[in-house]
């Protein structure tokens, strides 16, 4: 079967001709400039490289041919394949500037319990998993949510064993910041009532015994004694991530905390043909950046298809499992802070030791004292770290109103997922009370500050669809409307602004502004064609757009409703 599947990946690139010019006729297409001002086309020719040749205002016109041809004349060339867009809106292609490429494609294989609304519900849905995989030594998954499930606590080993308590249990919170653990993972990883919490990690406690959840980096405390992935099952998952990233018109990520085994499923994917989404991949952690690129960002490869270009640092856990580090208690928890994931001196260190060989860095923030912390970092190193270095905050969920203005300076850029707004607002409410968000998921002041804002999803977090994004960020609204107006509406943003987070931003986020993201002449013809026109659609309709056909590098590579 998986002979079949990987033949099958590798065949895979629907009707277009290879390294062939075209012309994409008869559309609604929207670009970028250099100013990330949007504009409109009505015909974009491709070169042979797949680049955008030029776009025309109007219907394309085929090249006059004379009546009588002189010796030694031809024809005029034109261009090898004509698709008439028959008036449909066509974009660039969409950039998720921070994801997790592995941790999709691995949902798709493993246990998701991303849609679950209770824990009845989670617990009959684990239940049936292990039912209907009774060889497996471990059951392994992601995605369960106790503010989803209205639960007001975590849960807890023992009910995680009611459930399952014949086979080892792990399963990573949505956020991927905390785990649950049944009592048979925590008897194989030799987790005890003496167990101390690692550095960095909360190991959390019922009755003097480890109940069953552990954050941040005591997940470790568990992870050690659970089997990774396979390569075959990487493989696998790789593709599953891309089918879903193409059909949600993404043609390019950003990959934050690539591993070695992760970069290896990458090159495989490529060297066989079927790496079709543009990665740019952040390393995780300082080991795996010098194992793969060695002494300096690697090249571009593959006809820009993978770069690895930087180093991912994680200041503090996230708010859903109270390990965002923040300057005061938790409203919720009085007594706790969060988690300061790397010591200051060590944080420093270690951006200090990606810089020197030009690797850019890019942090993971979320809590007020977290985007403090990062902050302060980068204006220590930008004194000896001089030139376009582009310093990346990853979340920037929950910021002092007092540093806000210090993101506009040393060059950072602010990687943003506006789909945790319309998760998160209740929640954030509840964790540290309406006064002190008055700098929390702040689009608005970010562009007021002059701060590139690059967009993403967090996906496997958040769902990979970027329309849910762009409408959050327009609109300030949940899913279901939720609260009507916009929470904290003064932070909304522009259709065109959202756009440009989508592509403009997020490829400058990681200096592939020249190569792709805009459609301006001379990138790669990465666009996508959706079923309505966006710029003119109400942030609610945009939710629902329907992407009906992805091209990357001037090849089509899915197409609704034509399987893989």
């Amino acid at each position: 079967m998986r002979a079949r599947l990987l033949a099958a990946i590798a065949a895979f690139v629907l009707p277009a001709p290879v390294l062939a010019s075209g012309v994409i006729d008869n559309v609604n297409g929207i670009a970028l400039d250099a100013t990330g001002k949007a504009v409109r086309f009505g015909a974009m020719l491709i070169d042979d490289e797949g680049k955008v040749e030029k776009l025309l205002p109007g219907r394309y016109q085929e090249p006059p041919r004379k009546k009588k041809l002189k010796k030694g004349e031809t024809w005029p060339k034109g261009p090898d394949f004509k698709l008439d867009g028959g008036g449909r809106t066509l974009i660039p292609g969409l950039i998720d500037a921070h994801g997790h490429v592995m941790g999709l494609g691995l949902s798709f294989i493993t246990l998701d319990l991303s849609g679950t609304r209770s824990l009845s519900e989670a617990q009959a849905k684990i239940r049936a998993y292990a039912a209907a995989n009774p060889a497996r030594k471990w059951i392994i998954g992601t995605g369960w949510n106790q503010e989803a499930w209205g639960l007001g606590r975590f849960p807890t080993a023992a009910e995680l064993d009611a459930a399952v308590s014949d086979v080892p249990v792990w399963l990573e919170r949505v956020d991927g910041h905390a785990g649950w653990a049944n009592s048979l993972a925590m008897r194989a990883a030799n987790v005890t009532a003496a167990t101390k919490s690692p550095a960095g990690g909360r190991m959390e406690m019922a009755g003097g015994k480890p109940s069953g959840i552990f954050i941040d980096k005591a997940m470790d405390l568990i992870q050690k004694a659970a089997p990774p992935p396979a390569p075959k099952d990487r493989d696998i998952a790789l593709e599953k991530a891309q089918q879903a990233l193409l059909a949600n018109g993404v043609t390019g990520i950003a990959d934050m905390g690539t591993s070695i085994e992760d970069w290896q499923a990458f090159r495989r994917a490529a060297d066989r043909g079927a790496l079709r989404v543009r990665i740019i991949s952040y390393a995780l952690g300082l080991d795996n950046m010098v194992m793969i690129a060695g002494p300096e960002p690697t090249p571009w490869l593959y006809d820009d298809h993978l770069r690895m270009g930087g180093l991912k640092l994680v200041l503090d856990g996230a708010l859903g499992s109270r390990g965002a580090w923040l300057k005061a208690d938790y409203a919720d928890a009085p007594g706790q802070r969060g988690l300061e994931l790397i010591p200051s001196t060590q944080m420093r260190n270690m951006m200090s030791r990606a810089a020197m060989d030009n690797f850019q860095i890019a942090l993971h923030a979320i809590g007020d004292a977290a985007n403090s912390e990062a902050l302060d970092a980068i204006t220590e190193l930008v004194q000896t770290y001089k030139g376009d270095r582009r310093w990346r905050i990853e979340h920037a969920q929950i910021v002092d109103p007092a540093d806000l203005p210090r993101f506009g300076q040393n060059g950072i850029v602010a990687s943003m997922q506006p789909a945790h707004e319309a998760s998160d607002w209740r929640m954030a409410a509840a964790r540290l009370g309406e006064a002190r968000l008055k700098g929390a998921y702040a689009w608005k002041a970010m562009l007021d500050n002059r701060v590139p804002l690059a967009f993403g999803s967090d996906v496997p977090v958040e769902t990979p669809n970027p329309f849910i994004g762009m409408a959050t960020a327009m609109s300030r609204e949940d899913g279901e409307g939720q609260p009507a107006g916009g929470w904290m509406p003064q932070q909304r943003i522009s259709f065109e602004a959202a756009l440009d987070g989508y592509t403009r931003q997020a490829a400058y986020a990681g200096f592939a502004e020249k190569r792709f993201g805009s459609l301006i002449p001379g990138q790669r013809a990465d666009f996508v064609i959706i079923d309505r026109d966006i710029s003119i659609a109400r942030p609610s309709d945009i939710r629902s757009t329907q992407v009906l056909e992805t091209w990357i590098g001037g090849k089509r590579v899915y197409m609704k409703g034509v399987k893989p």
